[in-house]
């Protein structure tokens, strides 16, 4: 028997606000233990809640964003159950009205139906080559099944709603109080927002690709910060398996806090197997929570159906319900970023941009907003596009920076970028004015003129250079007039190192090839 992975995610985003959802204590990450909290996160008696209207408007963003249903009016309710880390003995959550609802993301899917007609092997061959293409083989034996065959698929958002998060127990040596479990508070009352998919997710490639745009989406609305080692972006997933063909859903397990999305993947690939595996044994899944373990990429068991919790639910009788006017909701869309999608679509039928230099582009809000300063000061799209994601993203990577932290601002690449335009410089050269750049600071202009580095186009200048290195090398001479081609390179590389790389490549290919042909 054959079976289909059902998948359902509950994310969890942790919002980039100053302060706590209900009180005024500081939402900053590495603080002293219990150094941000007061009355109201310690549920001290007689502490009311305030909403944070901030929280609101991210909640808004983010349902804005995911095509969900903003409701006029929704209500806050405690969720009653018992953990050290809770203080008040209930969280302020949302049940019956969340804020928002009916949503939905649409990823890209890759179809192996359709890839298994290309494939001698069929679907199983397909299957295959699947996995190669996700373990980043690239050489030419799998060239004939690389796939392109991707689709859209429409992943449905039940609701998007606000809560609180929990304190956090810390299990460890503790100073002055030796071994022991304690409690850290800092984290109790910190706004999240909880993001609950329909379970349409059919594998864990889906599931990770749904993660990864929802992931890219928060950071750019500028809701989230998305680390995820913080757990500002953590993921439980809820994992079942049916019979192919079959509509009746099976048992499910919940992974709980899956925090990357590498262990996201491994966790839902081994539930599907231990489930598939339990089956075929004669066994049952049982309804439970599960933990995953990422040093033997396997998941335990943490309760079962019996230990599960009657949350009781009840309208929170010290927040009145919440309305939200149309009004406030269309404010907000027109404060709304263009979002990934959109950008990447703008830049590949406005600056013909290939798919994967739009895809790179727009990885990070501030990444696409880098580039599109450069267009915006003169750059050309295409010149642009390859030094942001070629030089600056090197010098980025090998300084441990963010794009945020260039030091080459984008009027200064614009500049370099003009004088290759000109032909002032080579694209070599440039390379070079741009490492002096990033460390003094200096304009392109400057660096070019102090260092004598201006391309030289002078035909008569070349030419002398040319009939010099000929003179010295008639034997590789004679060896490109009987045909061998390669030979060209040579006198080239030649060429650009008598002239310390500031020949103009241009001049230097039309002038050499008259030449060599005699």
């Amino acid at each position: 028997m054959r079976f289909q992975p059902v998948i359902g995610l509950e994310v969890h985003v942790q919002l980039k606000t100053d302060t706590k959802i209900f009180c005024g204590c500081s939402t900053k990450f590495g603080a002293a233990p219990n150094s941000q909290t007061c009355p109201v996160c310690l549920g001290m008696p007689g502490a009311l809640p305030v909403l944070n209207k901030k929280v609101v408007e991210f909640a808004i963003r983010a349902g804005l964003a995911t095509n969900c249903r903003i409701a006029p009016r929704s209500v806050f309710a405690r969720k009653n159950y018992f953990y050290p880390d809770l203080p008040k003995g209930y969280q302020i959550s949302q049940f019956e009205l969340p804020s928002c609802q009916n949503g939905h993301l649409d990823i890209e899917v890759t179809d192996l139906n359709s890839i298994s007609s290309g494939c001698q092997g069929g679907k199983e061959e397909a299957t295959r080559a699947y996995s190669d293409v996700r373990r980043g083989a690239d050489d030419e034996v799998n060239a004939g099944r690389r796939l392109k065959a991707n689709s859209v698929k429409r992943i449905g958002i039940t609701r998007i709603h606000m809560e609180e998060d929990a304190g956090k127990l810390v299990h460890s040596d503790i100073p002055g109080l030796g071994s022991g479990s304690g409690v850290d508070l800092n984290r109790a009352c910190t706004p999240l927002l909880e993001i609950v998919s329909e379970p349409d997710i059919r594998s864990a490639d889906e599931a990770v690709a749904y993660l990864r745009k929802l992931h890219q989406i928060v950071v750019y609305l500028g809701i989230c910060d998305g680390n995820m080692e913080e757990g500002s972006f953590r993921c439980d997933a809820n994992v079942s398996v049916m019979p192919v063909g079959s509509t009746v859903f099976g048992t499910r397990a919940e992974i709980k806090n899956v925090n990357s999305f590498k262990f996201v993947q491994q966790a839902i690939e081994y539930e599907i197997e231990r489930q598939i595996e339990l089956i075929e044994e004669g066994g049952k899944v049982v309804q439970e929570t599960r933990l995953f373990n990422p040093d033997s990429g396997e998941t335990r068991s943490m309760r079962g159906k019996e230990e599960a919790h009657d949350y009781r639910y009840f309208p929170d009788p010290d927040l009145v319900p919440l309305v939200i006017s149309n009004d406030w909701v269309a404010d907000v869309a027109l404060s709304l970023p263009e979002l990934p999608e959109a950008r990447r679509s703008r830049y590949r039928s406005e600056l013909g941009l290939s798919d994967y230099d739009a895809e790179v582009l727009t990885a990070t809000r501030e990444m696409a907003e880098y580039f599109e300063a450069c267009i915006a000061l003169g750059a050309p799209a295409k010149g642009a596009a390859n030094w942001v994601m070629g030089e600056v993203t090197r010098a980025l990577n090998e300084a441990g920076k963010g794009i945020a932290e260039c030091p080459v601002a984008p009027a200064r690449l614009t500049a370099l970028l003009q004088l290759i335009e000109k032909g002032t410089i080579s694209g070599k050269i440039a390379k070079t004015v741009f490492d002096e750049m990033w460390t003094s600071g200096k304009a392109p202009e400057a660096i070019v003129e102090e260092k004598g580095l201006v391309q030289v186009s002078d035909t008569g200048e070349i030419e002398r250079i040319i009939d010099g290195i000929m003179a010295a090398n008639m034997g590789q001479v004679e060896e490109f007039r009987g045909g061998k081609e390669k030979v060209f390179g040579f006198f080239v590389g030649q060429v650009m190192r008598a002239s310390r790389g500031k020949a103009n490549p241009a001049v230097v290919n039309e002038l050499l090839l008259k030449k060599l042909k005699g």
